[in-house]
């Protein structure tokens, strides 16, 4: 697609957020699909890579200010506030041919500068219902997020996978992120507390990050399991380089991810593409990705539902497994990143 002249280019990215964020994240890996898929330009150059054609604002207003070739608008495409200001100021301002989409993830109320905003929009996109319950009206699609699923796969043999972490016990149930008290750590030392004494076979595995200011959480939760007498059944691995982290995943039988808020939660989908079963929260995304009962449970943040689903599942080792199996195929064929670009660039171009 990047053969064609710049004034082929149907598609614009907004980039506005010098910092890396996960709106960054998701940005480019969506963007690493659509470059297949049509002609794309970013404004902003902020992290791209070197071959993406990365525009600034003023090439972007001479270049939109004539229509595509075939008489069709490009289409823009903005995550942020700011995002949404620089499109309408190139429509409104530079009279840009322009139709501008723009993508609402937050499960909050939007203030009043985002809500004028978004009124302006030719298109509204959603990534879960939890996210598009907060929208004055209905998005005119919901398109999840996707992940890797070359990258987040099952193991060949997950036995293997997991002696190679050098852990006791059979099954790993898995905690991945950054430990702060939003995250739910402290749901998942509850639950298994009176459960890991007559479960010998399973090991709670813990990553992540520790701020400073989130250490005295983890040093209670830890203080917990000694007291408990737990020590052996339950281990911080640490903040692991990236590249670590989808094999320590693919070892776990079962993952938990019992946030009490959530954005939208990539940890579920990347459990579920590696064969692992989940228990989850029913924090962002999560109630639309899980099947109950068949990929694992979403449940609300009631720490005796946590814990009486845990049981359920910790009681059944076999079903984990069913359960994880079920969850991989699931997870390929409906929350894919290829999935997510191809649906978000359709979407878009349908725009124009």
């Amino acid at each position: 697609m990047n053969n064609e002249p710049s004034n082929h280019i149907k598609l614009i990215l907004g980039n506005a957020n010098k910092r890396f964020s996960g709106v960054t994240s998701t940005m480019l890996q969506v963007l690493s699909r659509q470059e297949k898929l049509t002609r794309v330009a970013v404004l902003g150059k902020h992290f791209l890579p070197e071959h993406i054609q990365a525009m600034n604002f003023f090439a972007l207003a001479r270049l939109c200010y004539k229509p595509l070739p075939n008489g069709q608008w490009r289409v823009f495409h903005a995550r942020r506030n700011d995002e949404m200001i620089q499109a309408l100021l190139l429509k409104w301002v530079f009279r840009a041919k322009l139709k501008i989409a723009f993508t609402s993830t937050a499960q909050r109320h939007h203030s009043r500068l985002t809500k004028f905003l978004m009124r302006q929009m030719d298109s509204i996109i959603s990534t879960c219902s939890a996210a598009a319950s907060y929208l004055e009206t209905p998005p005119d699609i919901i398109i999840p997020h996707g992940i890797d699923t070359h990258t987040f796969f099952p193991a060949e043999n997950r036995e293997d996978c997991w002696r190679e972490l050098g852990l006791p016990g059979r099954y790993g149930i898995g905690i991945f992120g950054r430990i702060r008290p939003q995250k739910g750590l402290d749901r998942l030392i509850d639950a298994v507390i009176p459960l890991l004494p007559n479960q010998p076979d399973f090991t709670v595995v813990i990553t992540g990050q520790i701020q400073r200011q989130d250490q005295a959480y983890f040093d209670q939760q830890m203080q917990k399991i000694k007291q408990a007498g737990l020590e052996k059944q339950v281990h911080y691995l640490g903040e692991l380089p990236f590249s670590d982290i989808p094999k320590v995943i693919r070892s776990m039988t079962l993952v938990a991810a019992l946030s009490r808020n959530e954005g939208f939660g990539l940890t579920v989908i990347e459990a579920m593409a590696s064969g692992a079963a989940v228990i989850a929260s029913d924090a962002g995304a999560w109630p639309d990705i899980i099947r109950q009962g068949v990929d694992g449970y979403s449940v609300s943040g009631n720490q005796q539902a946590i814990n009486s689903t845990l049981k359920t599942l910790l009681d059944s080792p076999q079903l984990l497994l069913e359960m994880g199996a079920e969850a991989r195929q699931h997870a390929e064929q409906h929350f894919s990143i290829d999935r997510e670009a191809q649906q978000l660039t359709d979407h878009l171009l349908s725009l124009q």
